[in-house]
């Protein structure tokens, strides 16, 4: 167990959260995402977790694994194309994971998913957490179009941001 990574989780509140992403940025997120749903037939969420429960942290839970629970708790699995996308930010540890559905898992590569994390991970490093979000979403956005290009407007799941 990471001692330090402990006092990280133990000590981020909601303030933490609400200070990085307050609700102009939430909304600003959102927007982001319903855009995002014009351009491709790919269904995107985004989940910001200000830091794990105790059970977790001392089971060692991983970002990842967390990521895993959340794609599932929120059904972002439970799409007719099976092409859920779940961009999950773990605050404490200001880790980016995203998981994707066996649809697109099956078209984009690991090392793209991974490209846009430590992309959004070096904004989030300099406290741009708004700016490295929306070039997440952007990234994303670009790969959906690629492999999902769009054929309606129907969006199965919500454009808003989950704050957990």
């Amino acid at each position: 167990m990471d001692l330090k990574r402990v006092i990280r989780h133990l000590f981020l509140s909601r303030w933490h959260v609400n200070a990085a992403f307050p609700s102009r940025t939430l909304h600003a997120i959102g927007k982001a995402v319903q855009e995002s749903h014009r351009g491709h037939i790919g269904q995107v969420r985004f989940v910001v977790e200000g830091a794990l429960r105790v059970d977790a942290l001392v089971k060692g839970a991983s970002a990842r694994e967390r990521a895993i629970d959340v794609f599932s708790e929120l059904r972002v699995w439970d799409t007719e194309h099976n092409n859920g996308v779940l961009i999950y930010l773990l605050l404490a540890d200001r880790d980016v994971e995203i998981v994707a559905d066996r649809g697109v898992h099956a078209k984009v590569h690991a090392a793209e998913w991974e490209a846009i994390c430590q992309s959004m991970e070096a904004e989030f490093r300099s406290g741009r957490y708004e700016t490295g979000v929306l070039r997440g979403v952007e990234q994303v956005t670009e790969l959906l179009r690629r492999h999902f290009p769009q054929q309606d407007t129907h969006s199965e799941l919500p454009s808003k941001p989950e704050v957990m």
